[in-house]
């Protein structure tokens, strides 16, 4: 128990048995002090505490630990990450674990990462229904250096000549990637998307079939989409999932923090990469001219 539910047991039975103050400490084994001297301010910092982790709990039901202290010390909450795990089960809002199939530990070769934004992206899809029960697809994108998500398409059909004009339209905000990661999905496997890649100088590295740990970025991605937001709402029509869809995106970029990106959002960590290619830029410009 808290002090302060300890103080309230102390003052209920002294209240309905009319006893003395030692008499019900003893009783309850508390300590008189505890009960005798009111509080510093301390005890309604830690109730402030404890409400704004139990909104923040509420508004992401997904998210653990770690990333709720990340959001409270941004906010300027001081508390560490043992103290909102000790909220967090004091008002049971601990993020359920669901059990997973023993897998037998295979040795694998793990492919080399992306050193800058648009090297390599990652694509997939995923699927989901209405409440009518018709379903509809989400074409997901990564950029896999930044973690990045630059466009999700949702609709009830996404053929490949889609899916080449949402890479056209790609090319005029960001750079051209070198590679592009995705299964053998008839989509990826066309010859719209063959001659795209041909006519731009992309390459299509397709995974091998039943292995999707091989594009392990937009499998991680495809987890967090369908954990955060797809599981969590009842979409009655297919334009209310296109806009909560596209809310869960902007939010996963510019407010969830990423721990492959030491606990930085994608937004945060490809502008830190952008500085740094200026600066280097700037500093090979300055020994040429030297």
């Amino acid at each position: 128990m808290t002090p302060l539910e300890r103080r309230a047991v102390v003052t209920a039975m002294q209240a309905r048995h009319a006893l003395a103050l030692g008499t019900s400490c003893r009783y309850l084994g508390v300590h008189r002090s505890l009960v005798r001297y009111p509080p510093h301010g301390a005890e309604a910092a830690a109730t402030a505490v404890r409400a704004r982790v139990r909104e923040l709990a509420v508004a992401q039901p997904r998210w653990g630990s770690p990333r709720l202290t990340w959001r409270l010390r941004r906010e300027g909450w001081p508390v560490n990450h043992k103290r909102i795990e000790r909220l967090l089960r004091l008002d049971g809002l601990g993020v359920g674990q669901r059990p997973r199939r023993k897998r037998a530990a295979v040795a694998r070769v793990p492919a080399p990462s992306p050193t800058r934004a648009d090297e390599r992206w990652s694509m997939d899809f995923m699927r989901d229904t209405t409440s009518e029960g018709r379903p509809f697809r989400i074409w997901t994108l990564v950029d896999d250096c930044t973690r990045e998500c630059p466009l999700l398409l949702v609709d009830r059909s996404l053929p490949a000549r889609r899916v080449v004009e949402a890479l056209e339209a790609l090319l005029l905000v960001r750079d051209r990637p070198r590679t592009i990661v995705c299964d053998n999905g008839p989509e990826f496997v066309s010859l719209a998307l063959d001659q795209w890649a041909a006519t731009h100088d992309v390459r299509l590295d397709f995974i091998r079939p039943g292995c999707p740990v091989e594009n392990c970025f937009i499998e991680s991605f495809n987890g967090k989409l369908r954990d955060e937001c797809l599981n969590l709402q009842h979409f009655v029509t297919l334009a209310e999932a296109r806009r909560a869809v596209d809310a869960w995106r902007h939010a996963y970029n510019t407010e969830r923090p990423h721990r492959g990106l030491g606990q930085r959002t994608p937004a945060e960590y490809a502008a830190q990469l952008a500085l740094e290619e200026r600066h280097s830029s700037a500093r090979s410009s300055d020994s040429a001219v030297a």
